[in-house]
């Protein structure tokens, strides 16, 4: 292991922070701010019929790069993929802005993504270097506000650049962002404690595991939208993909060192955190993506408004985490803040299905706020125990890991969302059967943070 002598003072690891900010805010701004601009980019390109690979192409590649970029970082260091993942990542940006057709450009989100994916990741993985456990609460908070900003500000950013402006704006936006991140963490990075450890990149499980998960987002993004669900193309997909995930569990058991060891896996801290955050945010990331139709077509409002309308979930998700986070440092049973928040969230997940006609804007509002508070109070809660159980030669990994399946968790829950909505006869029935599934998502992610152990976090300052 290389490590600097020098820990890290609180004056750094706020300039540090703000460096990964801006990374993770190249990531998860691009999973936005492009669904808006599509019909302008379709228009100018000619092509509306592949459109929708413009979202799948990013969202399969960065989906199946995060567990390489944890492996990896564990034996190079996070910095060197941190950089390695910006640079991949501007390189897709300027051939975006640059695609003379949508087949380009599709290919050219898939270079973006693979530089992306495992941004979000690799900067938990540089905070979990350099502060311990218990400290590590409160500087979740950060991450937390980058997706809000993300949220928010990418449509509305995605639809006044491709309204009023040039739409390959959304991704000329990205260089001089990713400059900066660039710039904010190399050199302070490299004064900063990192560590190396000894590994292999088993080959076989990565090409396994990127053909598995892979067809599993492209089934999903296909499922109700570009094919029936039962159609032969889905089907098919998604059982080409149950065979190479059987494929990857064989190699797993049999490799002398996989690219995802089992050992993180069957580790029940690490198995039910990570499946409490990809319940959680799947609910969150779904409730987003698909309530603007409702706020639209039941409500009356504008796009604008709609944008608006989605901000106090945001700004929920921001709150819990930062309670929780914390609490965290202060509370020996520091699971009990976010039970707690969960438990009201699903209560008020199900009266926002109950009452769902006769609620107010303002109403319903307040109703998926407190259900996104809950859902905000666990995530830090859930990175947190995974990184405190993990061994350190495994730390990246254990932090992409649960990165890649918190994505998974999205795409099944957004194309069951946008299945529900596209195929419902009925306006207020589809949504009503959406909150219940919201509802699911919440109550699933309660019990698996109440099933997972409440281990003593570590401590001791820096890594």
């Amino acid at each position: 292991m290389d490590v600097h002598e020098r820990p890290a003072s609180k004056a750094e690891l706020r300039r540090v922070m703000v460096g990964l900010g801006l990374a993770m805010l190249l990531s998860a701004l691009d999973q936005s701010i492009v669904a808006t601009a599509l019909p302008t980019i379709g228009a100018e390109l000619g092509d509306f019929e592949r459109l929708p690979w413009i979202v799948t192409a990013y969202l399969v590649a960065a989906t199946v790069v995060t567990p390489l970029y944890g492996k990896l970082a564990d034996i190079h260091g996070a910095r060197v993929m941190l950089l390695a993942g910006v640079s991949i990542f501007i390189a897709g940006s300027i051939a975006c802005a640059l695609a003379p057709s949508v087949i380009v450009l599709v290919a050219a989100r898939a270079l973006q993504g693979a530089g992306g994916g495992g941004l979000i990741a690799l900067a938990q993985t540089v905070v979990a270097d350099l502060v311990s456990p218990r400290e590590r609460g409160r500087y979740q908070t950060y991450f937390a506000a980058v997706f809000v900003t993300s949220s928010v500000a990418g449509p509305l950013l995605g639809g006044f650049f491709s309204q009023h402006l040039r739409w390959t704006l959304i991704f000329w936006i990205n260089l001089p962002l990713g400059l900066a991140a660039i710039q904010a963490t190399n050199a302070r990075l490299k004064r900063l404690p990192q560590r190396r450890h000894p590994h292999r990149v088993d080959i076989p499980g990565a090409a396994l595991l990127v053909l598995a998960s892979g067809l599993l987002v492209l089934g999903l993004g296909w499922g109700g939208t570009r094919f029936a669900w039962g159609s032969a193309p889905v089907l098919a997909t998604l059982a080409a993909s149950a065979l190479f995930w059987a494929l990857f569990l064989w190699r797993a058991r049999r490799a002398r060192e996989p690219l995802i060891p089992l050992s993180v896996l069957g580790d029940p801290v690490v198995r039910d955190a990570t499946l409490s955050s990809a319940c959680g945010l799947g609910a969150f990331v779904g409730l987003t993506a698909v309530m603007p139709i409702y706020f639209q077509s039941a409500l009356g409002l504008s796009a604008d408004r709609s944008g608006v309308a989605l901000m106090p979930l945001m700004l929920a998700t921001v709150a819990g985490a930062t309670f929780s986070g914390r609490a965290m440092a202060r509370l020996k049973r520091y699971k009990r803040p976010s039970l707690a928040l969960l438990v009201a969230g699903l209560a008020a997940a199900l009266a926002a299905a109950w009452r769902l006609e006769d609620l107010s804007l303002w109403g319903l509002d307040l109703l998926l706020s407190l259900s996104m508070l809950g859902v905000g109070a666990m995530l830090p809660v859930a990175t947190i125990c995974v990184q405190n159980a993990a061994h350190a030669r495994d730390l990246g990994t254990a932090t992409a890991v649960m990165q890649f399946f918190r994505q998974l968790g999205c795409a099944v829950v957004v194309a069951l969302l946008g299945a529900l909505v596209v195929g419902g006869a009925a306006l207020a029935p589809s949504f009503r059967l959406v909150l219940l599934t919201v509802a699911i998502c919440v109550a699933l992610s309660l019990a698996f943070l109440l099933k997972m152990e409440e281990r003593p976090l570590r401590g001791s300052g820096a890594a």
